[in-house]
């Protein structure tokens, strides 16, 4: 960190004028509409702004050769109908979907300047991504430098260029992402704030925080950071275990006049080693005068529960309903997922039913938990059964989960001596495909025993030997 450069002035992409001066023409790059018919293009444009019902695109289609028109001739089209930017849209969609115009990259980025200069910036970058789509084996740089090269003669807005690094982002592509960027640092042309929070946020999801940080100090200069950048890089830290490294971050932040806010701290309280340390943080969140968001909450409900304190969890709930935070289903599974390590499953079913009624469905996980905990109380039978029988009944509930939440209930009713009823979720579960493995027939052997059943146990004995050997294929 001690490599970046105090450098906090916030700077601007280049006017206009200057684009067309940083990309050298290519003769592979067609102009603007150079090769239109000009009669064409000016009937065509005349039904356009003209008929105003949906019988214009019959009376257009109508007049266009045979063969269909040029990509020439749409841009040309399209550059006369720039001032109703959503008409210059319907008609190119329609030109494409119906393979009137076989568009190339002019034609595509015409369109995509004229909805840029408008502000429509969502159409704009649905129409970037769909350029990138069909124009797969075209290499960044010419992506670029085509879109550089209609630029000026569209009228367009600098951040169509923040577009076509978005465009990549959003295809999961960041080696093209970062090459654009390259390319137009290179020519003076800085990207926007939100543009590399994006980059810095794609390079730490895909390759870590090491190499957020090494992007981050490569572009320190070129934008004004703001408390989501370096939110990301802390979130980065704590995703690789670093979080010894967050007092570099917050350097860096009161270096460029950053303040912290409620996620910054979540991210700083979430990799405290106890949750001493996080309250800590917490209080000192409290006399900046930020309030502490759901988030927030939850890291610190977390670090109480995972030390044993969930009472000290319960009460940061009630204080969250009370500040009029909405609770979230992860919240109540702490809370569920606390008591459970405490042994309270009492407590965990009233929080569980509090959660249903909110309508949070627990992770299949939480389940399985508490019906470990109910097995162990002798629970299983009623109780235990009852939130089975209703989690089996949602959708969604991954099926290696599954298998577990049988395997409990099942040893729970072995445990108890309900034999018949243990048998019969073991028909369901082999019903829904899941195998018995060791321990459901040890509990089978182990309830059959108890009941005296013990020829019914020694026949599931021999079973299951001969499961195993079949499994080992000897």
């Amino acid at each position: 960190m001690a490599a970046i450069r105090s450098q906090t002035r916030l700077l601007h992409p280049l006017p206009p004028l200057s684009l067309s001066h940083s990309f050298s023409a290519s003769p592979e790059i067609p102009s603007v509409s150079g090769d239109a018919n000009d009669n064409l293009v000016s009937t065509a444009v005349s039904i356009l702004r003209s008929q105003r019902c949906r019988s214009r695109w019959n009376f257009l289609k109508s007049i266009l050769p045979s063969s269909g028109i040029s990509p020439s001739e749409s841009s040309a089209i399209l550059l006369h109908l720039r001032n109703n930017p959503r008409l210059a849209l319907r008609f190119f969609l329609w030109s494409r979907d119906h393979s009137l115009c076989n568009h190339n990259l002019t034609s595509y980025f015409t369109v995509i300047h004229i909805l840029a200069r408008s502000r429509l910036r969502s159409a704009a970058l649905s129409l970037l991504r769909a350029a990138i789509r069909s124009h797969p084996n075209t290499p960044p740089s010419s992506l670029l430098q085509t879109l550089a090269l209609t630029y000026r003669h569209c009228d367009s807005a600098p951040f169509v260029f923040d577009l076509l690094i978005q465009a990549y982002l959003h295809s999961h592509n960041l080696d093209p992402a970062l090459s654009v960027l390259r390319s137009l640092r290179s020519r003076g042309i800085r990207p926007l704030t939100s543009t590399a929070n994006s980059l810095l946020r794609a390079t730490a999801n895909l390759r870590g925080s090491a190499a957020a940080f090494n992007l981050y100090r490569d572009l320190v200069e070129s934008f004004r950071p703001n408390p989501q950048t370096f939110n990301t890089l802390l979130l980065a830290l704590y995703r690789d275990g670093r979080a010894e490294s967050n007092g570099e971050i917050l350097a860096e932040m009161d270096r460029f006049g950053c303040d912290p806010n409620a996620f910054t701290y979540s991210i700083q309280m979430a990799g405290c080693s106890d949750v001493t340390e996080a309250r800590r943080l917490w209080e000192e969140m409290a006399e900046k005068g930020i309030k502490p968001d759901t988030a927030a909450y939850n890291t610190l409900i977390k670090g109480y529960c995972e030390a044993g304190k969930v009472g000290k969890g319960e009460e940061l709930y009630r204080e969250m309903v009370m500040e009029g935070l909405k609770t979230t289903g992860t919240t109540l599974e702490l809370l569920i997922k606390g008591h459970c390590r405490a042994g309270n499953v009492e407590a965990a079913m009233l929080v569980y039913e509090d959660m249903r009624r909110k309508g949070f469905c627990p992770e299949a996980e939480i389940v399985d938990e508490m019906l470990v905990e109910m097995c162990e109380k002798g629970m299983v039978e009623e109780e235990g059964l009852g939130v089975f029988r209703g989690e089996m009944g949602r959708e969604g509930v991954v099926l290696g989960i599954r298998r577990r939440s049988y395997e409990v209930v099942i040893m729970g009713l072995c445990g108890a001596g309900r034999m018949e009823e243990a048998s019969k979720l073991q028909a369901e579960m082999a019903g829904r495909g899941l195998e018995p493995d060791a321990r459901v027939y040890e509990a089978f052997i182990c309830g059959y025993e108890k009941a005296g059943e013990f020829e019914m146990a020694d026949k599931l004995r021999k079973e299951m030997v001969q499961m195993q050997l079949g499994e080992d294929g000897n």
